[in-house]
């Protein structure tokens, strides 16, 4: 069954925003860490953010200053805001909880471009 799903990518001009969301049916998401990943096409899959159960964040270099990762435990939601998008920012964009079972959304597109 499908435990993390992602929302929110789109289609927007460079300098524009968007926001994703990853929601999960794992009953003790509270308890782990919550990722956002990206993998542009002919590119490795990157880590983008990370959130801690006690809210500490961590960003990529590429992304930290533009975007902001943050958890809501009682919706068991994880979101992205994506702000001052580039053309470099296109990619499909996956939320992950490594623990207990390494699950995976199923990726959300999100193309920054004229």
């Amino acid at each position: 069954q499908v435990q993390l799903v992602e929302s929110g990518g789109g289609l927007v001009q460079p300098g524009g925003s968007l926001r994703l969301s990853c929601v999960t049916s794992v009953f003790t998401f509270s308890s782990y860490t919550m990722r956002w990943y990206r993998q542009a096409p002919g590119k490795e899959r990157e880590l983008v953010a990370a959130i801690t159960t006690s809210g500490t964040t961590n960003y990529a270099d590429s992304v930290k200053g533009r975007f902001t990762i943050s958890r809501d435990n009682a919706k068991k939601m994880v979101n992205l805001q994506m702000n001052s998008l580039k053309p470099e920012d296109t990619a499909v964009y996956y939320c992950n909880m490594a623990r207990p079972r390494n699950y995976w959304g199923q990726g959300t597109q999100v193309t920054v471009s004229s």
